[in-house]
C-alpha cells in the first residue's frame, strides 16, 4: 500500500473548518475566522517536511519525493465550492503560498537552486520578474530561496513591498521558515498512519 503524506479527505476537513469560520475581512491572523489559514499553511507544509525528511533518510527516492509533492499539490490545487468571498480571496492567497512552498521543495529535492546568489538580489529578481509578467520565473527564484531555507540557510529580510504575487510567495518562505523551527516532529516520521481528523 502506497503511503500517504497528505489526503484529500484531510484537506476537505480544512475546507469544512474554514466555512464554519465564516470568515470575513477585516480579520487578523490571531482571530479564530484568520487563523484557520495559518493552521492549515503549516499543516501542509509539515507534510512536505515529512516527505523531505523521508528522502533523507533514503526512505524515498528522488523520483518517489517529487511524485509525493506534486500528489499533495494536486490535493490543494482541487476547485472546492465557493466558502464566501472573503474566505476563497483568502484560499487563493494560500494556495499562492503553497505554490513557493511546493516549487521549493522541487528545487531542494533536484538539488538544482541557486546556493551562491545573494537572497536580497534574487527577491529583487523575482519582483522584477512579476512587473514584467513573468510570473512562473518568480516563483522559480522564490522556489530557489525557499530551497536554501529548507537547506538550513537563514530565510531573508523580507522588504516592504506593496501588494503582489512575490510577496504572497514570499510568505509561503516565511511559513516554512517558522515550521521548521516549530514542530520538528517532522524529523522522526517513521511512516505511522496519518490522522485524517484536524
Amino acid at each position: 500500500m502506497k503511503e500517504e503524506f497528505y489526503t484529500q479527505k484531510r484537506w476537505l476537513n480544512w475546507m469544512n473548518k474554514v466555512k464554519e469560520s465564516q470568515f470575513k475581512f477585516p480579520e487578523s491572523e490571531q482571530d479564530a475566522g484568520g487563523a484557520v489559514f495559518v493552521y492549515i499553511m503549516d499543516d501542509v507544509i509539515l507534510a512536505c517536511l515529512k516527505v523531505l525528511a523521508r528522502l533523507e533518510k533514503g526512505m524515498l527516492t528522488q523520483d518517489e519525493a517529487l511524485e509525493t509533492i506534486r500528489s499533495i499539490r494536486d490535493i490543494v490545487s482541487t476547485e472546492h465550492e465557493s466558502l464566501g468571498e472573503d474566505a476563497d480571496l483568502m484560499l487563493a492567497s494560500l494556495r499562492t503560498s503553497l505554490a513557493a512552498v511546493f516549487e521549493s521543495c522541487n528545487s531542494y529535492i533536484l538539488g538544482d537552486y541557486d546556493k551562491d546568489r545573494r537572497l536580497d538580489e534574487m527577491i529583487n529578481e523575482a519582483v522584477r520578474a512579476e512587473a514584467e509578467g513573468r510570473i512562473e520565473d518568480a516563483l522559480a527564484v522564490v522556489g530557489n530561496i525557499g530551497a536554501r531555507v529548507i537547506a538550513g540557510e537563514k530565510p531573508p529580510e523580507i522588504p516592504d513591498m506593496d501588494y503582489c504575487v512575490v510577496a504572497e510567495l514570499l510568505d509561503g518562505i516565511d511559513a516554512i521558515a517558522a515550521a521548521m523551527v516549530g514542530d520538528t516532529s517532522y524529523k522522526e516520521e517513521d511512516g505511522s498512519p496519518l490522522e485524517e481528523e484536524v
